[in-house]
């Protein structure tokens, strides 16, 4: 069976997830939705991608530049089997009764609170969580990134307790408009919400963050530190990461020492948009005194949780139910390589 999907939103995520959902055998496109006739929408065209926008006064719009509308959103939803809610923070909440009404499941994105999905997801950590749900999150960029690197030593090795700091680049690349341009700024609620997010993921997960926001568009920086269970070296550490999927390993020796370096070597990988979906643990900046364990990791948070959201579709949909099957066949339409046997 061929799930058919709708992306509405097709921005930094939305138009990520479209081409993510158009790379998979077992899925296709119906659809993608946008308010404004951006020149986002002029490339969605080109890939054969039917654009449906939100109202007929949006629809006047894109007539005026040219561009075909397959529609309006409503008939777009009712022509697909899933949606993948992409839009911005909070306007997904408010497309809820939409989806309701034309009783379809939906994916929400992690600027959404936890509560307008009956759980939030990661693939590796609670697959099975999101199994035939009509409503489901996927955790963000930076709960996704600590979901990654934490639940392999959550379920290997066991945590006391983790504490981690979060140096937040400032906007996307393409946000010209926000800031900070030159301060660092740090987040005066502490702890931050990262912490309880992950918890929605890894339930009973020991864990405090702090953040701070950096004039950066790259990447995020984790600094990270890790109470264990079990006496392990580095070694052991790392050699678990290298078994574990969407995970990369970097050495700083290399002269991959920066998020700069990272976007770099995405761009070496040939990466489409120079998408880093994997995250990034430096070897060299890993170390383990005691039961205690450091270490950095870079979350590229444009496409880090594009991947989940391909594997979300099939557990909600029962259409895969082992969740290292789904991963793997994700990863493989997506060029992202499998982890160490």
């Amino acid at each position: 069976m061929t799930v058919k999907v709708a992306i509405n939103g097709y921005g930094t995520i939305g138009k990520r997830v479209a081409d993510a959902v158009a790379a998979q055998d077992d899925m296709r496109v119906v659809g993608v939705a946008k308010r404004r006739p951006t020149y986002e929408v002029r490339t969605a065209l080109a890939k054969g991608y039917p654009f449906y926008t939100v109202t007929e006064e949006n629809r006047a719009d894109f007539k005026k530049r040219g561009l075909e509308v397959a529609g309006l959103l409503p008939e777009m939803i009712e022509a697909a089997d899933i949606v993948v809610d992409c839009t911005p923070e909070d306007v997904g909440a408010e497309n809820k009764p939409l989806y309701a009404k034309a009783g379809r499941p939906v994916i929400y994105q992690g600027g959404e609170e936890a509560e307008v999905a009956e759980a939030s997801f990661n693939a590796a950590a609670n697959y099975s969580e999101a199994w035939g749900k009509r409503a489901v999150r996927v955790v963000s960029c930076n709960t996704t990134g600590l979901c990654r690197t934490l639940f392999p030593l959550y379920r290997e090795l066991g945590i006391e307790d983790v504490f981690a700091v979060m140096v937040r680049r400032a906007v996307d690349p393409q946000d010209a408009k926000k800031g900070p341009v030159n301060a660092i700024t740090p987040a005066l609620k502490v702890p931050t919400h990262h912490g309880p997010d992950v918890r929605t993921v890894i339930h009973d997960l020991p864990i405090q963050t702090m953040a701070v926001v950096v004039p950066s568009t790259l990447m995020h920086l984790h600094a990270v530190a890790v109470r264990l269970k079990k006496d392990v070296t580095a070694k052991d550490v790392l050699a678990l990461w290298e078994r574990t999927p969407r995970v990369r390993l970097v050495d700083g020796g290399e002269e991959v020492k920066s998020t700069s370096h990272v976007m770099e070597l995405a761009r070496e990988l040939g990466r489409p948009r120079s998408d880093m979906y994997e995250i990034v643990v430096w070897r060299d900046g890993t170390s383990v005194s005691g039961r205690r364990l450091y270490y950095y990791q870079a979350v590229h948070q444009e496409s880090d949780v594009v991947p989940e959201n391909v594997d979300a579709i099939r557990s909600m949909l029962k259409s895969e139910d082992d969740g290292r099957k789904s991963i793997a066949r994700t990863d493989k339409a997506m060029g992202i390589p499998a982890p160490r046997a």
